[in-house]
């Protein structure tokens, strides 16, 4: 089973610490190609900054950083390192800072790019791009919370739901826990609600 996690879409953050502005801002991308043209694109935009570290990293292997002026090991890679953490991969992360004159220090820099990166993603979301089993459910409202409940106890995600005579739920779910909520539909109704396998796809879905 092929999985990997990627930023949901992209987005931008900022903080300021001791009166220097950090504007984060992270990007999904592919290719090498596409990450250095968003880098220059915000370069381009922030011509006027005082830093624009980056790094970005790919799922083919690709793994490139820069400290862009800082105090070497400051910027690049501690925000490289934020991805690394949180096992997210094809995405380009650009850090500008506005100088606000006053030195941060080592340990400063360090935190303080970390947390504009960690922000940029947070405020991006991530997804994870796997194999996934369309489900549907039609129950009673009643059982409606239980259909949610135990699709997120089985990894899975909401989808589209129709409100009619009965509630109709459609879940994705991962295709190794499928066959495992579709029993606990049977077992927690007592046979009266089944989930309905609707086919399979191999895509992105939001999880946080």
């Amino acid at each position: 089973m092929t999985e990997y996690y990627i930023p949901t879409a992209g987005a931008q953050a900022e903080l300021v610490e001791k009166r220097s502005r950090f504007i984060g801002q992270v990007r999904p991308v592919e290719t090498e190609e596409e990450a250095r043209a968003f880098l220059e694109s915000v370069k381009k935009k922030y011509h006027d900054a005082r830093h624009n570290c980056w790094c970005y990293l790919l799922k083919d292997g690709a793994v490139r950083y820069s400290d862009d002026g800082e105090p070497q090991g400051t910027a690049g890679q501690p925000m490289l390192g934020v991805f690394q953490k949180e096992g997210v991969t094809n995405l380009c992360c650009v850090v500008t800072r506005y100088f606000g004159g006053v030195l941060l220090g080592a340990g400063g820099l360090v935190r303080a790019y970390t947390q504009a990166a960690k922000l940029a993603l947070d405020a991006a979301g991530v997804s994870a791009v796997r194999r996934w089993v369309e489900m549907a459910v039609d129950c009673p409202y009643s059982f409606f919370e239980r259909v949610k409940t135990e699709g997120a106890a089985q990894g899975g995600v909401l989808g589209e739901i129709t409100y009619a005579a009965q509630v109709t739920a459609r879940l994705l779910l991962p295709e190794e826990r499928a066959a495992d909520f579709a029993a606990r539909m049977v077992e927690l109704s007592a046979g009266a609600c089944r989930a309905v396998e609707l086919g399979e796809v191999f895509q992105p879905v939001p999880i946080k």
